[in-house]
Protein backbone atom coordinates (compact mmCIF):
# COMPACT_ATOMS: atom_id res chain seq x y z
CA UNK A 1 0.00 0.00 0.00
CA UNK A 2 0.84 3.73 -0.41
CA UNK A 3 1.26 5.55 3.12
CA UNK A 4 -1.63 7.51 2.09
CA UNK A 5 -3.80 4.15 1.85
CA UNK A 6 -2.18 2.14 4.66
CA UNK A 7 -2.69 5.75 7.37
CA UNK A 8 -6.37 4.78 6.40
CA UNK A 9 -6.64 0.31 5.89
CA UNK A 10 -3.89 -0.67 7.76
CA UNK A 11 -4.39 -2.35 11.36
CA UNK A 12 -7.68 -3.07 11.15
CA UNK A 13 -10.05 -4.73 8.77
CA UNK A 14 -13.47 -5.25 9.90
CA UNK A 15 -15.10 -8.30 8.55
CA UNK A 16 -18.56 -9.02 7.72
CA UNK A 17 -21.19 -7.51 9.52
CA UNK A 18 -18.65 -5.70 11.71
CA UNK A 19 -17.91 -2.37 12.29
CA UNK A 20 -16.26 -0.55 9.55
CA UNK A 21 -15.08 1.85 12.43
CA UNK A 22 -12.30 0.61 14.47
CA UNK A 23 -14.04 -0.54 18.11
CA UNK A 24 -13.26 1.22 21.43
CA UNK A 25 -12.61 -1.78 23.58
CA UNK A 26 -13.39 -0.28 27.12
CA UNK A 27 -12.79 -3.09 29.06
CA UNK A 28 -9.64 -4.31 31.54
CA UNK A 29 -9.88 -7.68 31.19
CA UNK A 30 -11.13 -10.63 29.28
CA UNK A 31 -12.44 -13.66 29.61
CA UNK A 32 -12.17 -17.07 29.21
CA UNK A 33 -13.95 -20.73 28.70
CA UNK A 34 -10.42 -22.63 30.25
CA UNK A 35 -7.56 -22.52 32.37
CA UNK A 36 -5.43 -23.86 29.34
CA UNK A 37 -6.65 -21.37 27.70
CA UNK A 38 -5.21 -18.32 29.80
CA UNK A 39 -2.07 -20.86 30.27
CA UNK A 40 -1.06 -20.66 26.64
CA UNK A 41 -1.79 -16.87 27.06
CA UNK A 42 0.56 -16.31 29.63
CA UNK A 43 2.98 -19.09 27.89
CA UNK A 44 3.02 -17.05 24.90
CA UNK A 45 2.14 -19.69 22.72
CA UNK A 46 -0.89 -18.23 21.56
CA UNK A 47 -1.86 -14.55 20.54
CA UNK A 48 -4.54 -12.70 22.38
CA UNK A 49 -5.28 -10.68 25.45
CA UNK A 50 -5.55 -10.73 28.62
CA UNK A 51 -5.55 -7.87 31.00
CA UNK A 52 -5.27 -4.15 29.36
CA UNK A 53 -2.07 -3.17 31.04
CA UNK A 54 -0.15 -4.83 27.85
CA UNK A 55 -2.01 -5.36 25.44
CA UNK A 56 -6.17 -3.89 24.07
CA UNK A 57 -7.46 -5.09 21.09
CA UNK A 58 -8.00 -0.83 19.90
CA UNK A 59 -4.33 -0.38 20.91
CA UNK A 60 -2.99 -3.59 19.05
CA UNK A 61 -4.68 -2.11 15.70
CA UNK A 62 -2.77 1.25 16.16
CA UNK A 63 0.32 -0.63 16.82
CA UNK A 64 -0.09 -2.52 14.05
CA UNK A 65 -1.19 0.16 11.95
CA UNK A 66 2.07 2.37 12.64
CA UNK A 67 4.52 -0.54 12.37
CA UNK A 68 2.88 -0.79 8.27
CA UNK A 69 3.64 2.98 8.36
CA UNK A 70 7.74 2.91 9.73
CA UNK A 71 7.90 -1.18 7.57
CA UNK A 72 8.85 -2.54 11.10
CA UNK A 73 7.63 -6.15 12.48
CA UNK A 74 5.89 -4.70 15.35
CA UNK A 75 4.87 -1.97 17.48
CA UNK A 76 3.96 -1.23 20.89
CA UNK A 77 2.36 2.17 22.34
CA UNK A 78 3.04 3.62 25.72
CA UNK A 79 1.73 6.36 27.95
CA UNK A 80 4.32 9.56 26.20
CA UNK A 81 7.21 10.15 24.11
CA UNK A 82 9.20 10.10 27.25
CA UNK A 83 7.72 6.29 28.22
CA UNK A 84 8.49 5.19 24.76
CA UNK A 85 11.94 6.82 24.76
CA UNK A 86 12.59 4.89 28.30
CA UNK A 87 11.62 1.67 27.91
CA UNK A 88 13.08 1.47 23.83
CA UNK A 89 16.70 2.03 25.82
CA UNK A 90 16.14 0.10 28.97
CA UNK A 91 14.73 -2.80 27.00
CA UNK A 92 18.69 -2.94 26.37
CA UNK A 93 20.78 -1.28 28.83
CA UNK A 94 20.92 -1.85 32.26
CA UNK A 95 22.81 -1.02 35.64
CA UNK A 96 26.25 -0.46 34.62
CA UNK A 97 25.88 -0.08 31.66
CA UNK A 98 26.48 2.91 28.71
CA UNK A 99 24.63 4.51 25.60
CA UNK A 100 25.90 7.28 23.21
CA UNK A 101 22.93 9.82 22.36
CA UNK A 102 23.17 13.14 19.48
CA UNK A 103 23.83 16.06 21.60
CA UNK A 104 21.00 18.08 20.15
CA UNK A 105 17.97 15.71 21.37
CA UNK A 106 14.74 17.20 23.36
CA UNK A 107 15.70 18.41 26.49
CA UNK A 108 13.23 16.27 28.03
CA UNK A 109 15.29 13.11 26.91
CA UNK A 110 18.47 14.57 27.67
CA UNK A 111 17.31 15.05 31.27
CA UNK A 112 15.67 11.81 31.01
CA UNK A 113 19.36 10.13 29.80
CA UNK A 114 21.63 12.58 32.11
CA UNK A 115 19.72 12.47 35.30
CA UNK A 116 17.38 9.32 35.58
CA UNK A 117 19.00 7.43 33.85
CA UNK A 118 22.25 8.33 35.79
CA UNK A 119 20.13 7.21 38.64
CA UNK A 120 18.98 3.59 37.30
CA UNK A 121 23.08 3.00 36.63
CA UNK A 122 23.24 3.80 32.93
CA UNK A 123 25.74 6.32 31.87
CA UNK A 124 25.54 8.55 28.56
CA UNK A 125 27.54 10.12 26.52
CA UNK A 126 26.92 12.84 24.03
CA UNK A 127 28.22 13.34 20.47
CA UNK A 128 27.17 15.95 17.73
CA UNK A 129 24.58 15.16 15.14
CA UNK A 130 27.13 16.14 12.88
CA UNK A 131 29.64 13.53 14.20
CA UNK A 132 31.23 11.44 12.06
CA UNK A 133 31.63 7.72 12.00
CA UNK A 134 35.52 7.59 13.68
CA UNK A 135 33.90 10.13 16.13
CA UNK A 136 31.15 7.71 17.17
CA UNK A 137 33.04 4.57 17.23
CA UNK A 138 35.21 6.10 19.36
CA UNK A 139 32.43 6.84 22.20
CA UNK A 140 32.06 3.08 22.23
CA UNK A 141 32.60 1.21 25.38
CA UNK A 142 32.24 -2.53 26.11
CA UNK A 143 28.96 -2.03 28.11
CA UNK A 144 27.96 0.41 25.51
CA UNK A 145 24.35 -0.56 24.70
CA UNK A 146 22.64 1.53 21.87
CA UNK A 147 22.83 4.95 19.99
CA UNK A 148 20.37 7.14 19.52
CA UNK A 149 19.45 10.35 17.51
CA UNK A 150 16.52 12.16 16.51
CA UNK A 151 15.55 12.23 12.83
CA UNK A 152 14.54 16.65 13.24
CA UNK A 153 16.17 17.10 16.51
CA UNK A 154 13.27 19.23 18.45
CA UNK A 155 13.62 22.57 18.77
CA UNK A 156 17.36 22.34 17.52
CA UNK A 157 15.92 21.30 14.16
CA UNK A 158 19.51 19.58 13.33
CA UNK A 159 18.70 16.89 10.71
CA UNK A 160 20.89 13.66 11.47
CA UNK A 161 22.72 11.79 9.08
CA UNK A 162 20.91 8.60 9.39
CA UNK A 163 23.21 6.55 7.78
CA UNK A 164 26.33 7.68 9.59
CA UNK A 165 25.16 7.21 12.73
CA UNK A 166 23.89 3.72 11.52
CA UNK A 167 26.95 2.59 10.05
CA UNK A 168 28.77 3.30 13.11
CA UNK A 169 26.11 1.76 15.41
CA UNK A 170 26.10 -1.40 13.22
CA UNK A 171 29.92 -1.51 12.82
CA UNK A 172 30.09 -1.24 16.76
CA UNK A 173 27.39 -4.65 17.30
CA UNK A 174 24.87 -1.79 18.53
CA UNK A 175 21.14 -0.84 17.14
CA UNK A 176 20.43 2.08 16.23
CA UNK A 177 17.16 4.41 17.68
CA UNK A 178 15.82 6.81 16.00
CA UNK A 179 12.79 9.41 17.56
CA UNK A 180 11.21 10.38 14.79
CA UNK A 181 8.60 12.45 16.27
CA UNK A 182 9.07 15.79 13.94
CA UNK A 183 8.87 13.81 9.93
CA UNK A 184 6.56 11.35 10.94
CA UNK A 185 6.83 7.99 8.59
CA UNK A 186 4.80 9.77 6.07
CA UNK A 187 8.64 12.32 5.92
CA UNK A 188 11.23 10.10 6.75
CA UNK A 189 11.12 5.96 7.29
CA UNK A 190 14.68 5.49 9.38
CA UNK A 191 14.43 1.87 8.67
CA UNK A 192 15.16 2.06 5.17
CA UNK A 193 18.24 4.25 5.93
CA UNK A 194 19.46 1.66 9.12
CA UNK A 195 17.82 2.50 12.01
CA UNK A 196 17.01 -0.74 13.93
CA UNK A 197 14.38 0.87 16.52
CA UNK A 198 11.77 3.92 16.16
CA UNK A 199 10.31 6.06 18.70
CA UNK A 200 7.39 8.79 18.31
CA UNK A 201 6.04 11.25 20.92
CA UNK A 202 2.27 10.36 18.89
CA UNK A 203 1.54 13.53 21.34
CA UNK A 204 2.92 15.69 18.27
CA UNK A 205 1.87 15.42 14.50
CA UNK A 206 0.23 11.90 15.21
CA UNK A 207 -2.65 12.91 17.21
CA UNK A 208 -2.18 16.32 15.66
CA UNK A 209 -4.69 17.83 17.26
CA UNK A 210 -3.72 18.65 20.95
CA UNK A 211 -6.04 15.72 22.71
CA UNK A 212 -3.70 12.82 23.45
CA UNK A 213 -0.31 12.38 25.12
CA UNK A 214 1.23 9.02 24.09
CA UNK A 215 4.11 7.39 22.63
CA UNK A 216 5.03 4.27 20.22
CA UNK A 217 7.91 2.19 19.47
CA UNK A 218 8.23 0.43 16.56
CA UNK A 219 11.13 -2.77 16.03
CA UNK A 220 12.48 -2.77 12.28
CA UNK A 221 13.15 -6.58 12.91
CA UNK A 222 16.44 -6.18 11.65
CA UNK A 223 18.78 -6.01 14.28
CA UNK A 224 20.97 -9.45 14.98
CA UNK A 225 20.81 -9.85 18.52
CA UNK A 226 22.53 -13.07 19.00
CA UNK A 227 25.50 -11.67 16.24
CA UNK A 228 26.04 -8.45 18.40
CA UNK A 229 27.50 -10.81 21.39
CA UNK A 230 26.36 -7.64 23.68
CA UNK A 231 23.01 -8.69 24.52
CA UNK A 232 22.60 -12.02 26.79
CA UNK A 233 19.06 -10.88 28.08
CA UNK A 234 17.61 -11.46 24.34
CA UNK A 235 19.44 -15.02 23.70
CA UNK A 236 19.63 -16.60 27.05
CA UNK A 237 16.19 -18.04 29.15
CA UNK A 238 14.61 -15.08 30.81
CA UNK A 239 13.33 -16.53 34.26
CA UNK A 240 11.30 -13.50 34.98
CA UNK A 241 9.21 -15.27 32.37
CA UNK A 242 9.74 -19.17 33.14
CA UNK A 243 12.46 -19.44 30.87
CA UNK A 244 11.31 -17.57 27.29
CA UNK A 245 14.44 -17.34 25.32
CA UNK A 246 13.61 -13.83 23.27
CA UNK A 247 15.56 -14.62 19.87
CA UNK A 248 14.58 -18.13 19.85
CA UNK A 249 10.53 -18.17 20.66
CA UNK A 250 10.05 -14.67 18.51
CA UNK A 251 12.97 -14.23 15.95
CA UNK A 252 12.89 -11.04 14.51
CA UNK A 253 10.40 -9.92 17.09
CA UNK A 254 12.51 -10.14 19.89
CA UNK A 255 12.69 -6.77 20.67
CA UNK A 256 9.46 -5.76 20.65
CA UNK A 257 8.27 -8.76 22.74
CA UNK A 258 10.51 -8.42 25.76
CA UNK A 259 9.54 -4.98 25.62
CA UNK A 260 5.96 -5.69 26.04
CA UNK A 261 6.03 -8.83 28.37
CA UNK A 262 8.69 -7.90 30.33
CA UNK A 263 9.66 -4.07 30.56
CA UNK A 264 4.94 -3.30 30.18
CA UNK A 265 3.95 -5.93 32.19
CA UNK A 266 6.56 -4.39 35.44
CA UNK A 267 5.86 -0.21 34.51
CA UNK A 268 2.50 -0.34 32.86
CA UNK A 269 2.46 2.59 30.94
CA UNK A 270 0.26 1.76 28.79
CA UNK A 271 -2.21 3.99 26.90
CA UNK A 272 -6.05 3.78 27.21
CA UNK A 273 -7.97 2.53 24.40
CA UNK A 274 -9.60 5.92 23.89
CA UNK A 275 -6.52 7.64 23.43
CA UNK A 276 -5.58 4.95 20.52
CA UNK A 277 -8.87 5.44 19.42
CA UNK A 278 -8.33 8.82 18.61
CA UNK A 279 -4.73 8.54 17.14
CA UNK A 280 -6.02 5.92 14.31
CA UNK A 281 -8.98 8.94 13.47
CA UNK A 282 -5.88 11.46 13.33
CA UNK A 283 -3.14 8.69 11.39
CA UNK A 284 -5.93 8.79 8.95
CA UNK A 285 -5.23 12.66 7.72
CA UNK A 286 -1.67 12.31 8.62
CA UNK A 287 -0.34 12.47 5.14
CA UNK A 288 -2.54 15.27 4.14
CA UNK A 289 -1.33 17.52 7.26
CA UNK A 290 2.12 17.00 7.15
CA UNK A 291 2.14 18.12 3.29
CA UNK A 292 0.21 21.12 4.90
CA UNK A 293 2.52 21.80 7.91
CA UNK A 294 5.84 21.70 5.51
CA UNK A 295 3.83 24.05 3.04
CA UNK A 296 3.04 26.53 5.74
CA UNK A 297 6.48 26.25 7.52
CA UNK A 298 8.38 26.78 4.31
CA UNK A 299 6.41 29.76 3.07
CA UNK A 300 6.67 31.48 6.63
CA UNK A 301 10.43 30.74 7.04
CA UNK A 302 11.11 32.15 3.82
CA UNK A 303 8.90 35.31 4.74
CA UNK A 304 11.11 35.75 7.95
CA UNK A 305 14.37 35.75 6.05
CA UNK A 306 13.15 39.12 4.53
CA UNK A 307 12.08 40.69 7.86
CA UNK A 308 14.28 43.34 8.87
CA UNK A 309 13.55 42.93 12.95
CA UNK A 310 14.45 38.87 12.51
CA UNK A 311 18.23 37.95 13.14
CA UNK A 312 18.30 34.42 11.49
CA UNK A 313 16.24 31.57 10.68
CA UNK A 314 16.65 28.37 11.18
CA UNK A 315 14.49 25.91 9.15
CA UNK A 316 15.94 23.12 7.65
CA UNK A 317 13.92 23.92 4.71
CA UNK A 318 15.67 26.97 3.88
CA UNK A 319 18.56 26.71 1.43
CA UNK A 320 20.20 29.14 3.88
CA UNK A 321 20.39 25.86 6.24
CA UNK A 322 23.30 24.06 7.29
CA UNK A 323 21.17 20.78 7.19
CA UNK A 324 19.91 21.87 4.15
CA UNK A 325 21.38 19.23 2.11
CA UNK A 326 20.44 16.59 4.77
CA UNK A 327 17.14 17.68 4.84
CA UNK A 328 17.25 17.33 0.60
CA UNK A 329 18.49 13.46 1.33
CA UNK A 330 16.26 12.27 3.85
CA UNK A 331 13.27 14.41 4.06
CA UNK A 332 12.98 15.52 0.59
CA UNK A 333 8.79 15.92 0.71
CA UNK A 334 9.23 18.54 3.87
CA UNK A 335 11.20 18.50 6.81
CA UNK A 336 8.11 19.53 9.47
CA UNK A 337 5.92 22.63 10.96
CA UNK A 338 8.31 23.69 12.94
CA UNK A 339 10.40 26.65 12.83
CA UNK A 340 12.79 28.75 15.14
CA UNK A 341 14.01 32.04 14.59
CA UNK A 342 15.83 35.20 16.16
CA UNK A 343 14.26 38.59 17.15
CA UNK A 344 16.73 41.92 16.65
CA UNK A 345 17.21 42.73 20.50
CA UNK A 346 16.13 41.49 24.10
CA UNK A 347 13.95 38.83 25.75
CA UNK A 348 11.97 41.79 26.29
CA UNK A 349 11.37 42.51 22.35
CA UNK A 350 11.25 38.90 21.23
CA UNK A 351 8.41 38.39 24.24
CA UNK A 352 6.65 41.65 23.46
CA UNK A 353 6.07 40.17 19.40
CA UNK A 354 4.41 36.95 21.19
CA UNK A 355 2.15 39.21 23.27
CA UNK A 356 0.91 41.33 20.65
CA UNK A 357 -0.10 38.35 18.12
CA UNK A 358 -4.11 38.04 18.12
CA UNK A 359 -4.08 34.58 15.78
CA UNK A 360 -1.65 32.61 17.10
CA UNK A 361 -1.66 31.34 20.81
CA UNK A 362 1.54 31.03 23.13
CA UNK A 363 1.65 27.30 24.45
CA UNK A 364 4.73 24.76 25.35
CA UNK A 365 3.14 22.74 22.75
CA UNK A 366 4.08 22.25 19.18
CA UNK A 367 2.67 19.89 15.99
CA UNK A 368 -0.75 21.33 16.23
CA UNK A 369 -3.15 21.74 14.11
CA UNK A 370 -3.23 25.24 15.13
CA UNK A 371 -0.18 27.47 14.81
CA UNK A 372 1.22 28.36 17.95
CA UNK A 373 4.22 29.89 19.82
CA UNK A 374 6.63 30.33 22.13
CA UNK A 375 9.42 32.30 23.43
CA UNK A 376 12.04 29.69 25.24
CA UNK A 377 13.56 32.58 27.31
CA UNK A 378 9.83 33.34 29.21
CA UNK A 379 9.08 29.88 29.56
CA UNK A 380 11.26 26.61 29.37
CA UNK A 381 14.35 28.57 29.74
CA UNK A 382 13.07 31.61 32.52
CA UNK A 383 15.33 30.92 35.12
CA UNK A 384 18.78 31.46 32.68
CA UNK A 385 20.12 34.78 32.28
CA UNK A 386 21.41 35.84 28.77
CA UNK A 387 24.85 34.41 28.86
CA UNK A 388 23.24 31.26 30.34
CA UNK A 389 21.00 31.25 27.24
CA UNK A 390 23.29 31.72 24.75
CA UNK A 391 26.02 29.41 26.20
CA UNK A 392 23.61 26.73 26.18
CA UNK A 393 22.13 27.15 22.24
CA UNK A 394 19.22 29.31 22.80
CA UNK A 395 19.44 32.86 22.06
CA UNK A 396 17.31 35.39 24.29
CA UNK A 397 15.44 36.59 21.25
CA UNK A 398 14.52 33.19 20.20
CA UNK A 399 11.36 32.21 19.14
CA UNK A 400 9.60 28.84 18.00
CA UNK A 401 6.97 28.84 15.86
CA UNK A 402 4.72 25.72 15.18
CA UNK A 403 2.75 26.29 11.76
CA UNK A 404 -0.43 24.92 11.98
CA UNK A 405 -2.89 24.38 8.81
CA UNK A 406 -4.32 27.66 8.92
CA UNK A 407 -4.45 29.33 5.79
CA UNK A 408 -0.18 30.77 5.15
CA UNK A 409 -1.65 33.98 4.59
CA UNK A 410 -3.67 34.63 7.55
CA UNK A 411 -0.24 33.28 9.12
CA UNK A 412 1.67 35.88 8.28
CA UNK A 413 -0.75 38.62 8.84
CA UNK A 414 -0.84 37.94 12.32
CA UNK A 415 3.28 37.62 12.53
CA UNK A 416 3.33 40.82 10.08
CA UNK A 417 0.92 43.13 12.80
CA UNK A 418 2.87 41.58 16.10
CA UNK A 419 6.22 42.47 14.36
CA UNK A 420 4.67 46.25 13.42
CA UNK A 421 4.34 47.07 17.10
CA UNK A 422 7.57 45.96 18.32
Amino acid sequence: MDISTACIHAGYEAGNGEPRALPITLSTTFRYSSTDEVARLFDLSESGFFYSRIGNPTCDAVEKKIAALEGGVGAMLTSSGQAANLLAVINLASAGDHIIASSTIYGGTVNLFSVTLKRFGIECTYVSPRATKEEILAEVRPNTKCVFGETVANPALAVLDLEVFAQAAHEAGLPLIIDNTFPTPVLCRPFEWGADIVTHSTTKYIDGHALTVGGVIVDSGNFDWEASGRFPDFCEPDESYHGVVYTRDFGNSAFIVKARVQLMRDLGCYPPATNAFILNESLETLPLRMRKHCDNALRVAEWLENQPKVVSVNYPGLPSSPDHDLATKYLPEGACGVISFVVDGDRDRAAALLDHLKMIPIEVHVADSQTSVLHPASSTHRQLTDEQLIACGVEPGMVRLSCGLESVDDIIADLEQAFAQI
